[in-house]
């Protein structure tokens, strides 16, 4: 393969996750860090490969992916041969995908509207129904086996387990048993726990280097 994927990166961010795919998925890439706190996402040079200034942003070759769940399945699709996504036609496409734009489209708007304490919209209105369908639904999902589509590993397990184990760590998403069996037995994968570790060093060097800077807290 002669292109590489670049990941633009911060730590602590949803960029982990995308890390920790390509981590599941063996792929060579390279590792752009930015950091929030001096503003390197503001940059011009980021800017015109994002002009949101958000990570994960991927880069191969010409092409250049945002937005987390576009970048999801773009990475699995790019290494078909790691299994971890299902094929077109594959009958495990279609949950495959939905469960990618339920992320998206559902689980995270509903929690930012609890988080905010905001009042729900009108069902007829929501994009998400309420916050209560969309915790049970993955509850019932993540009730037939030990992965989202049951037996087998996808790139989905990696963006579901980071989310929800972020929603319950900040106490919007409930400590239902399936989501915390769920995001315990992955979090032991080698993958996550080797990405996590890293975070954690970028995210001190990066505040060491705010401090150093003059920055505020």
């Amino acid at each position: 393969m002669a292109n590489q994927v670049e990941l633009f990166y911060a730590p602590q961010t949803r960029a982990t996750g995308a890390r920790v795919l390509l981590e599941e998925l063996g792929a060579p890439y390279i590792l752009n860090v930015l950091n929030f706190k001096l503003g390197e996402n503001r940059k011009p040079d980021f800017l015109a490969i994002n002009p949101a200034g958000k990570v994960p942003t991927v880069r191969y070759g010409e092409t250049v992916v945002t937005e987390q769940v576009a970048i999801y399945i773009f990475l699995a699709d790019l290494f078909p041969e790691k299994g971890l996504t299902p094929a077109v036609d594959d009958p495990l496409r279609g949950p495959y995908l939905r469960w990618f734009v339920h992320m998206a489209s559902c689980f995270e708007p509903a929690l930012v509207d609890r988080a905010l304490k905001r009042e729900e919209p009108p069902q007829s209105m929501s994009p998400y129904g309420s916050f209560d369908t969309v915790m049970e639904n993955m509850r019932a999902q993540l009730s037939r086996g030990p992965f989202v589509l049951g037996d087998r590993l996808t790139a989905l397990d990696v963006l579901w387990a980071m989310g929800l184990r972020w929603g319950m760590m900040f106490g919007i998403v409930p400590e239902f048993d399936e989501f915390k069996e769920y995001t315990a037995r992955y979090f032991e994968r080698p993958a996550p726990v080797k990405v996590l570790q890293e975070d954690q060093n970028l995210a001190r060097e990066q505040e060491e280097a705010a401090k150093a800077a003059g920055l505020p807290d």
